[in-house]
């Protein structure tokens, strides 16, 4: 075999080991998140969902409005496939996220190697061992995230393969780009962004962008659009994304977008005091400096355009990229999660491969081109920043191991987070820690007073703890700041029905009557209520309303067939 013939046998090895080492790399960072367990929000998606198990819960999952979160019927069939082979097993779950995790990073690096940027492997190894990452892979709710980019890195190639000059048979390419692009849309709707990407890649090349190619785009634009037309409506009528607390006029979302770009490129440059929930921005259009951001970009993007001559088109298209991809979740449109902050890590998952593609190629390019350090000190050099990604990426992966952690972390590194300490209250609870719990709920309150969730929280462990009265206060409290809070009525009517004071207990349970009339439960507690007191007819009456709404509600007819049989 002569020499020649045998390169490419090479080549084809030294990629294999290549691809391997960022794989197995990839898993190493994540070792502790294949021992974690569920954390927030895996119970609406996992692990208390009936879409998973029930006959009809696949039909359900894509043709209605059933889910509890988003429209995202492929996450949710990924999560009902793994819920038949391993039920609520989350070593499962959390590896399937691992292994797409990596399965991106590959395909990325595909990508750059036929976009022809230098340090491919280098950005996609950066991508994969990133701890910006660690909450989009380590989370198994977002799957979606993981999911989403698989598919769509898969549409891109396609694309790909299909705009090259004289590419022979582009209509199965063209095919299999679209249909992965509407594949990765019920992933996560953030995939609209795709077209984006498109023109990008075209326009950075020196291709043509013209009429032809808008109209090979257009289904991918429509595609996203309606797709996106979904989440909005799905966001209002689902989520509650409206009334004040999510009102932005438009130059606020302004200062939230541009502050929250330079935000998420900060953390791509200094990985540092990464948290579940960071703290809401202060917005203030009055206040000149808060343009600083708005006024740095412009400054950067004008600066591109004017140096695509000397430099090249990449770096400009790697900014345009980074900012379109996280245009959905900047501010301009409401999300529920910015109740709680207007940035998450998650958030940049797909957006930073332009800036980590673009800091790759222009490293690398400026060591070859110094002439000074030889190469094996540039392979040490990348390998020593690895490294030091990948121990972070460890170490962050760590707080994903319960609920607790996850909190614990969440208010060490932002003590203000009402959030963070009502839902480590929340799982002290669980866990019948009830005095740590009091301390957690009594921390939310310090920073929101007009909270009614941490009010309810301190009744609960009140009752646990014996302090009937304390119970009492808080939920008066709680009910003060929200009269419509179902939970909180439902709490003090059992509470004042177990004390006698069954006036107090009857005003709540019609309360809860009013708040959801077509929820039988209200109605049968009653019923329970004046069956002990042996008001039987009064019971026996609140129990037919129940059946009324629900005819299969089994305890309000075990109830009336018992009260039947003793004669009343």
């Amino acid at each position: 075999m002569t020499a020649e013939a045998g390169v490419p046998r090479a080549r084809r090895r030294a990629r294999a080991l290549l691809a391997a080492a960022l794989v197995a790399g990839t898993v190493a960072a994540y070792a502790p998140a294949l021992g974690a367990g569920f954390v927030w929000d895996d119970d609406d998606y996992v692990t208390e969902n009936p879409l998973l198990h029930e006959p009809d819960g696949l039909r359900r999952i894509w043709l209605s409005a059933d889910a509890p979160s988003q429209y995202f019927p492929l996450t949710y069939t990924t999560f009902r496939i793994e819920y038949a082979l391993w039920e609520l097993e989350p070593l499962g779950y959390h590896l399937v996220n691992v292994l797409l995790h990596a399965a991106n990073a590959l395909l990325l690096w595909w990508v750059l190697v036929r976009l022809g940027l230098p340090a491919a492997w280098l950005a996609a190894a950066i991508f994969a061992l990133h701890p910006v990452q660690v909450e989009s892979v380590a989370w198994i709710t977002e799957r979606k995230n993981v999911l989403s980019l698989f598919l769509s890195l898969g549409s891109l190639l396609a694309w790909l393969r299909f705009t090259e000059p004289g590419a022979r048979r582009p209509g199965p390419a063209y095919g299999t780009s679209l249909a992965l692009a509407a594949l990765a849309l019920t992933a996560k709707t953030t995939a609209c962004t795709l077209p984006a990407a498109q023109v990008l890649v075209l326009w950075a090349r020196g291709r043509a962008v013209d009429a032809r190619r808008w109209l090979q785009i257009a289904p991918f634009l429509l595609l996203g659009l309606a797709m996106g037309g979904v989440s909005l409506l799905w966001e209002r009528t689902h989520q509650g994304t409206v009334g004040e607390r999510f009102a932005l006029a438009p130059l606020e979302s302004l200062l939230v977008a541009t502050r929250a770009v330079w935000f998420y490129l900060g953390k791509l440059v200094w990985p540092v005091d990464l948290t579940f929930s960071y703290p809401k921005f202060s917005v203030d259009p009055s206040d000149p400096l808060q343009y600083g951001w708005l006024v740095a970009g412009a400054i950067l993007v004008l600066g591109l355009w004017a140096a695509r001559g000397r430099i090249g088109r990449w770096p400009l298209a790697a900014a345009v990229f980074f900012v379109a991809t996280l245009s959905p979740v900047l501010g301009f449109v409401p999300l529920f999660t910015f109740f709680y902050s207007h940035v998450a890590d998650h958030y940049q998952y797909v957006a930073c491969i332009g800036p980590i593609a673009l800091a790759a190629g222009v490293g690398a390019t400026l060591l070859e081109r110094s002439g000074r350090a030889p190469w094996r000190a540039r392979y040490v050099l990348a390998g020593v920043l690895l490294v030091a990604l990948g121990g972070l990426t460890y170490q962050q992966s760590r707080i994903y191991e319960s609920r607790e952690t996850l909190w614990r972390d969440t208010v060490a590194k932002h003590p203000a987070s009402w959030m963070g300490h009502t839902n480590l209250g929340r799982e002290l609870m669980r866990q019948r820690r009830f005095e740590e719990a009091t301390a957690s709920y009594r921390a939310a309150l310090e920073v929101r007073p007009d909270l009614h969730g941490p009010h309810r929280g301190l009744a609960l462990a009140s009752l646990r703890l014996g302090r009937q009265d304390d119970a009492l206060a808080h939920l008066g409290r709680a009910l003060e700041l929200k009269p419509d809070f179902y939970a909180a009525h439902k709490d003090m009517a059992h509470l004042r029905a177990r004390r006698g004071e069954l006036p107090e207990a009857f005003a709540h349970y019609r309360e809860m009557v009013a708040i959801a009339p077509n929820n039988p439960e209200g109605f049968f507690l009653m019923g329970r209520a004046l069956e002990k007191r042996s008001r039987l007819q009064e019971a026996r009456n609140q129990y037919r309303r129940v059946l009324q709404i629900d005819p299969d509600h089994k305890g309000a007819r075990r109830a009336l067939t018992i009260l039947q049989a003793h004669g009343d």
